[in-house]
Parts: C-alpha cells; sequence; structure tokens
C-alpha cells in the first residue's frame, strides 16, 4: 500500500532522534515587546554545532495562564544526555537567564516543569545581586528577589529538569522555493499547537549529516540532499522535480510528544501546493536510538 497525505507521498523511512536533558520555564513581563525581547533573545542561537545548549519558544500565553497574571511565554532550554549534562544544564541556563531575561526590565520567571530533579538557580542567576538578593514567597512560589537598576528581578529558586526526546523532524521536498517557505511556515505554525515541544531552528535550511569532513566545525551539510549539486556529485538523492527541502527539527518533552508534531507538520505541509514529497531525515541507526516512522504517523 502506498504512503500518502492529501495525495502527496510519504516515504517510509524514520527520524532518528535521541535522548535529552531540559528545563521548561514561563517567562512574564508588562508588555508584548519586552516579552518577545526575553523570549527571543534568551532562546536564539541554538548552539548545538558547538556542544552548548539548545533552546526555544514553545508558544506565548494569556494572563490568565500565568502566576503574576501578566502576559508570557513558554521556553525550554536542553543540552545532550550523558556525562555531566545535569551540570551542563545549570551552566547553559545561567547564560540564557543572566544574559537574555534578567536584563530585559520587567521580566520573571517561573519553573514550568514538574519533575522531583531540581537545579538552584542561585548559584547561576541568584548572585547576580551580589549578594543583595532575597528569598520571598511571591505569587505562590519561592521566588529568588535580585536588586537591579530598573526595579527587581524575580526568578523561581528551584528550576526542574527532565529528560527529553531530541531531534525529531520532518523534511518537506518541494519544487520551488516559495513553495518550501509555504510549507514549513505552514507546519510550524501546526506544530505550534502541540504542547511540550519547541522547533529551536524554525525552517532548517541546512540539514546536516553525521559523517563529516572537516569534524573540527560540527556537523555538515547533507549533500546528497542539496539540490544546487546536481549534476555535480554521484551519490545525488534529490527527485528530479525537487528544488528546495526544508527540515523541521523537533525536541520534545517525550516521544509522544514529538510524534504528535511530527504527525501535525506534515499534514499541515501536505496541504501546500509544491510539496512533492514527504520524508524525514536519519543515519542509519549511527545517531540516535529513538526510531519515528512516518508510516505509523499516517
Amino acid at each position: 500500500m502506498d504512503l500518502e497525505i492529501n495525495g502527496i507521498p510519504v516515504e517510509d523511512t524514520y527520524c532518528e532522534a535521541f535522548d535529552g536533558l531540559f528545563a521548561r520555564m514561563l517567562i512574564t513581563a508588562k508588555d508584548r515587546k519586552r516579552l518577545e525581547k526575553a523570549a527571543y533573545g534568551s532562546t536564539a542561537l541554538p548552539c548545538t554545532v558547538f556542544g552548548e545548549s539548545e533552546a526555544g519558544v514553545e508558544r506565548f500565553v494569556s494572563p490568565k495562564e500565568t502566576p503574576d497574571g501578566r502576559i508570557g511565554a513558554i521556553i525550554q532550554v536542553w543540552v545532550g544526555y550523558g556525562k555531566n549534562a545535569r551540570e551542563k544544564l545549570e551552566y547553559e541556563l545561567g547564560k540564557r537567564i543572566r544574559q537574555g531575561i534578567l536584563v530585559v526590565p520587567t521580566t520573571r520567571v517561573f519553573n514550568l516543569l514538574d519533575s522531583s530533579e531540581k537545579i538552584d538557580i542561585m548559584y547561576k542567576v541568584g548572585h547576580c545581586g551580589d549578594g543583595y538578593e532575597d528569598i520571598e514567597t511571591l505569587y505562590g512560589r519561592e521566588m529568588i528577589d535580585i536588586p537591579l537598576m530598573m526595579g527587581g528581578f524575580q526568578i523561581e529558586q528551584m528550576i526542574g529538569y527532565s529528560k527529553g526526546v531530541m531531534g525529531g523532524n520532518v523534511w518537506f521536498l518541494c519544487d520551488s522555493e516559495d513553495s518550501a517557505l509555504a510549507a514549513g511556515d505552514a507546519s510550524l505554525e501546526a506544530i505550534g499547537k502541540v504542547e511540550g515541544v519547541i522547533t529551536a531552528f524554525g525552517i532548517c535550511s541546512a540539514g546536516s549529516k553525521v559523517e563529516s569532513r572537516f569534524p573540527e566545525i560540527g556537523p555538515t551539510t547533507n549533500h546528497p540532499y542539496c539540490p544546487t549539486l546536481k549534476g555535480k556529485i554521484k551519490d545525488y538523492k534529490v527527485p528530479l522535480d525537487v528544488t528546495s527541502i526544508p527540515e523541521i527539527v523537533i525536541n520534545g518533552v517525550d516521544q509522544k510528544a514529538v510524534e504528535e508534531a511530527m504527525k501535525a507538520g506534515m499534514n499541515a505541509a501536505a496541504k501546500i501546493k509544491g510539496v512533492k514529497k514527504l520524508s524525514a531525515g536519519n543515519y542509519g541507526g549511527k545517531l540516535g536510538k529513538h526510531h519515528i516512522y512516518l508510516k505509523e504517523l499516517i
């Protein structure tokens, strides 16, 4: 039986995902301008190429969904799962919160992950108060209150963290750059309605591979799927009617959330004119233990 969604062929393949460690937090602010600055600033530049952290905005929320009754944004920060992962996450949280959120006027940060595993953020953020910080019960939470030149910055002292799934992905094989952008945008909009996931790279134009001729810079281009290399390489794998292949990379609180997001993204992209095939990226089992087959999502 042929695999398809809305008449668009679906390749009988799988994406290859792997374990990660993540924190899920809520940023609130006085107005949308400040909130977006903090949310996007603290999650900018995913940095996985450099072995640091990966982050993204999950969604924006209304004042009815926040402890302090202000507008908010849910963000996630991730590191790869392995030796010293907890310490690495603590370091990366401190860096992103200090430089991306604390410095934005009127912001606050709340823990948004119900987990028995927690990081005391006093050591990487709270001591920005240079010893003048206090711990107070505010909004029903134990908050660190850090004095600043524009008032105070409050952050919940204990930030939960947990294991999740990184690197779920879908590919859209398209006949033009315009159809690729439209498919990517439609996919991101649909995925944005799935709770517990982020798409740190948005529409990613640079699918990578495990093997590299230049390992010192990290993952390099997945050359068999680069349309501009047509006629130049022997292992070219792009169909004749395809000129652009966007990738959407998904991290989620668990595999179920990643699968739901992949399904939502594919269903949305399949409605866009110019999408020729739906697929996913894998590395023959060399990267991650979570193999999510597209045929099981249809």
